[in-house]
């Protein structure tokens, strides 16, 4: 069964240092550093001279279409892929030369659960929580973080998939890391569980976490990202907040709709239009005057010439 858990689990697992021990290191340095990361297969390059640093209390996003290398990035950050080149430090510790003393410093919550099911809920912590020398009192607590308490005792082949994300989530929680990567963590859960995962998340972060996670909403990504990194094709295409991403792409231009039916683009950088849509409206001529929301298929096009999917 040990053989079996420390397979599936997080693989900070493995490792019993505590996070306290390299306290020392948490308040010197950024949370992650990956400067100029390379990962080939063959001829194809999955990461391409990717450079990147995360802050300590930071929520950060890792967007990009299918294959753009975020889920390679994320397994070289979790020890499951060397890097072919550059380097990566996690709370300054070298993934390659120092991975025993990263393992216990982050929680995992891959995108696809791998519990047992066969074992209820609380059995399934029991074991990660002896895998990270945690003691089983804070099993209950996680349980209630996630809303799991009433299931806790339920095997988890009956739970549905949300249910089983939350338990990942959980799990990742038991050792309280001060690193978190996650993987699509909201997929599958109704409004209100996402809203839960976010306050989790959040909180997490005030309390001096950084957290990494990759996501396909954008909505998600505007509503709890500090800052966000967009790749395409293995390199870094755009990096900022949410807000100025919004702010940078949006395009200045307004449709508008006379009261005759014509419809009119106005191009809000165009001191003319300008005019001439003031005086339409001036005139009370308009039926209706549209601002262009920020759209992310647009704006990904915009910036990688890829759609996103």
């Amino acid at each position: 069964m040990a053989d079996r858990a420390s397979t599936l689990a997080d693989p900070s697992a493995e490792s019993s240092v505590s996070p306290n021990v390299l306290a020392p290191k948490l308040s010197t340095c950024p949370a992650i550093r990956i400067d100029k990361l390379r990962v080939t297969y063959g001829r194809f390059h999955a990461v391409d001279e990717l450079s990147l640093e995360l802050k300590k209390g930071e929520l950060f996003g890792l967007l990009g279409p299918n294959g753009a290398g975020k889920s390679t990035t994320v397994r070289v950050l979790i020890g499951q892929r060397k890097p072919d080149g550059g380097k990566v430090e996690i709370l300054g510790h070298d993934v390659v030369r120092q991975w025993s003393q990263i393992k216990p410093l982050f929680g995992y919550v891959p995108d696809r659960d791998n519990h047992f099911d066969e074992f209820t809920g609380r059995r399934n912590l029991m074991i990660f929580a002896d895998l990270y020398g945690v003691h089983h009192s804070r099993i209950d607590e996680v349980l209630r973080m996630v809303a799991l308490s009433e299931a806790a005792n339920v095997p988890v082949k009956g739970y549905s998939m949300g249910m089983k994300k939350k338990l990942l989530l959980a799990r990742a929680l038991l050792h309280n890391p001060p690193i978190m990567y996650l993987d699509e963590p909201t997929a599958n859960l109704d409004i209100h569980s996402r809203s839960l995962v976010h306050q989790i998340l959040r909180q997490k972060v005030a309390e001096g976490a950084t957290v990494l996670l990759t996501t396909h909403d954008m909505n998600e990504v505007e509503a709890i990202c500090d800052r966000v990194a967009i790749m395409c094709r293995g390199k870094l295409v755009a990096l900022d907040s949410p807000l100025t991403l919004r702010s940078m792409h949006t395009e200045r231009k307004v449709d508008v709709i006379l009261l005759g039916g014509e419809r009119l683009v106005i191009d809000l950088d165009n001191e003319g239009q300008r005019r001439q849509l003031a005086e339409l409206i001036a005139l009370n001529q308009t039926a209706s005057v549209h601002t262009r929301e920020f759209d992310f298929h647009s704006t990904f096009l915009k910036l990688t010439g890829t759609e996103f999917e």
